[in-house]
């Protein structure tokens, strides 16, 4: 009798995985059919790389941030550049239309792509693309990724800009949703329930948990593809990344001196999820070349929210590198 309860409950759990794994891939093939690439995809030692430039000018580089992808930048904001740069938007590896990197890869995988390797695989599809030494802008996570950019590439890298930037060590942990879903169980087992299940509802409260205190503008979550970010792959790899991202900063930190290209930081005093005064603050006392632009009373996406003070900070890199 034991053994055929065991046996019911064990037939009961596949099946109910079966239909987790049946939804999240349903899930996932319409995302992707309503938010195909936007750009082109670059082989980068065959990895797919998927990029999209417009524009002429000096090469300005926009790297997104956590749960995102390059159509954050195209919701208005790359658009008001390309007059006068060349911008050239990538999706970070594992999201978007970007590949992980082979060690990153598999449900049971814990490990995430560091900034240093992210910005790695970015700088050789940069390559391909003819791009010379360019501005790099980086949004949150993709701060880390632009600062690494210019740690490896201190000579040809014309200038950074770094928009709400992680870029310093911080205190206390991520919570629980981020542990859980960056562990070899959770990214195997809780991630694809999230795919398949969350409400849209708690998809749209979390978007405007990160414009808060603006709100955020109207179609964003319709035009990013919110789905891209929950796809099972992408959930894992934006979990890992930023779980495992605090000791590549600390690393990275000790290397800032090298950064002697012009840095613009520009970030809002109200920002809760990458706060000010834990990172611009210190950062603009760890590198040599730098000025730092607080805005009052803002939250942590001043590309949508404050659009021209962002342009402005680029506008002023591109000066102060000569490139204007």
């Amino acid at each position: 009798m034991a053994i055929k309860l065991l046996l019911v409950l064990l037939l009961g759990l596949a099946l109910l995985v079966a239909l987790v794994q049946w939804r999240a891939a349903r899930h996932e093939a319409r995302a992707e059919a309503s938010h195909p690439p936007e750009g082109e995809i670059i082989d980068v030692d065959g990895l797919p790389v998927h990029a999209k430039v417009i524009g002429n000018g000096p090469d300005l580089v926009l790297i997104h941030g956590a749960s995102g992808n390059l159509r954050d930048f195209t919701f208005d904001f790359a658009q008001r550049l390309s007059d006068r740069y060349r911008v050239i938007m990538f999706d970070r590896p594992g999201m978007g239309y970007t590949a992980r990197l082979p060690g990153a890869r598999g449900a049971w995988n814990p490990r995430g792509e560091s900034p240093q390797e992210q910005a790695a695989l970015l700088q050789k599809a940069a390559d391909k693309l003819g791009v010379e030494s360019p501005i790099v802008l980086g949004h949150s996570f993709g701060g880390a990724v632009a600062l690494a950019w210019g740690v490896q590439r201190p000579k040809d890298t014309a200038a950074l800009v770094l928009v709400s930037a992680v870029s310093e060590p911080w205190p206390g942990g991520l919570g629980w949703i981020y542990n859980l879903s960056a562990s070899r169980l959770g990214g195997a087992l809780f991630v694809p329930t999230v795919t398949a299940f969350v409400p849209d509802s708690v998809v749209q409260s979390s978007i405007e948990s990160i414009f808060a205190p603006q709100p955020a503008p109207d179609g964003y979550a319709d035009h990013i593809g919110t789905g891209l970010t929950l796809r099972r792959s992408a959930s894992r790899a934006n979990a890992q990344q930023v779980h495992q991202l605090r000791p590549h900063v600390v690393e990275m930190a000790k290397l800032y001196d090298r950064l002697t290209m012009p840095v613009e930081i520009i970030h809002g005093d109200a920002d809760t999820i990458v706060p000010m005064h834990i990172h611009a603050e210190e950062l603009i006392n760890d590198i040599p070349n730098g000025t730092l632009t607080r805005l009052p009373g803002m939250g942590h996406m001043p590309q949508h929210t404050a659009p021209q003070e962002v342009i402005d900070a680029i506008d002023r890199a591109a000066a102060r590198a000569g490139l204007r």
